[in-house]
């Protein structure tokens, strides 16, 4: 019998500061984590006053994880530590599967203001030491369905009516729409059983169990239960946000900072690595 995910839990993402000095609202991070496998952290930046986040976010490293980087508004120049540069613009997302180890930089390009959000991705301990990888998706290749009641959803990854990202054989399996809904239209989507699913309000407001339930607004995350899909009603001002679905992956997690391993001891390697100079197991070619 086909069910609909019920909602388990609902906060406001919490200010916090990160980076050199970026101000920007945490939707989730180590506390939420257990209840997300095998997503780590959604930080949430969104701010029109430059003092907030130009100072960026320079060069840092990640280990045994992906980071996944959506540019709502704005531009944030890019650089690591195996040859990749560029700017990631309004639309575009970057997806960067860290690996063995990536050093990288991300830094607001000017001062009109930045919208953007990043999303932390577990990887199993099998593909924790994989090679680096970064994938750069332009906002004008990715696909736009446009659902029933006038509902769209922007496919980054996954699918949603009959349309596929381009953002593809990814290890967690993941699903990631940004959904917008008119006033007191709805919205089901079919989600994977034993699947976590959880959903990020970017405006508006709506009703995330069944489409009934408490009122969420804006910079709410939403967690939802095991079952066969969703079912999502918007308030009466419209709705928009995303939603995010991924194959758990039950191992243990060492985390520190901008690195995720499974064991305390992988966690001190890296460390170690870092400041030995022996970190990057990749490194860009010559020419």
């Amino acid at each position: 019998m086909s069910t609909y995910r019920k909602v388990t839990k609902i906060h406001k993402s919490i200010p916090t500061i990160e980076g050199a000095g970026v101000r920007l609202k945490r939707a989730f991070g180590n506390n939420d984590a257990p209840l997300l496998d095998p997503f780590l952290l959604l930080d949430d930046f969104h701010s029109d006053n430059p003092s907030d986040y130009l100072a960026g976010f320079p060069w840092h490293p990640h280990r045994g994880i992906e980071t996944v980087t959506y540019v709502i508004h704005g531009q944030v120049e890019h650089g690591d530590s195996i040859g990749n540069s560029g700017v990631i613009g309004s639309g575009d997302v970057q997806w960067m599967t860290a690996g063995s180890g990536i050093i990288h930089s991300e830094m607001p390009k000017n001062g009109s203001g930045i919208w953007g959000l990043q999303l932390w991705v577990n990887l199993p301990s099998g593909s924790k030491m994989m090679d680096p990888r970064y994938r750069d998706i332009k906002g004008k290749d990715i696909p736009e369905a446009v659902l029933k009641n006038g509902v769209r959803a922007k496919v980054i990854c996954g699918s949603a009516g009959g349309v596929t990202g381009p953002a593809k054989n990814i290890i967690a399996d993941p699903e990631y729409l940004d959904i917008t809904m008119p006033p007191g239209s709805a919205f089901e989507h079919k989600t994977a059983r034993d699947y976590t699913v959880f959903s990020y309000t970017l405006e508006g407001s709506g009703h995330f169990e069944s489409g009934e339930g408490k009122e969420v607004d804006r910079e709410n995350l939403v967690i939802f239960s095991d079952g066969d899909s969703v079912l999502i009603k918007a308030g009466m001002k419209g709705l928009r946000f995303l939603l995010v679905s991924g194959k758990p992956i039950g191992e243990p997690v060492a985390w520190y900072g901008p690195i995720v391993m499974n064991t305390q001891e992988e966690l001190e390697t890296a460390f170690e690595e870092y400041n030995n100079g022996t970190f990057l197991k990749h490194r860009r070619k010559p020419g």
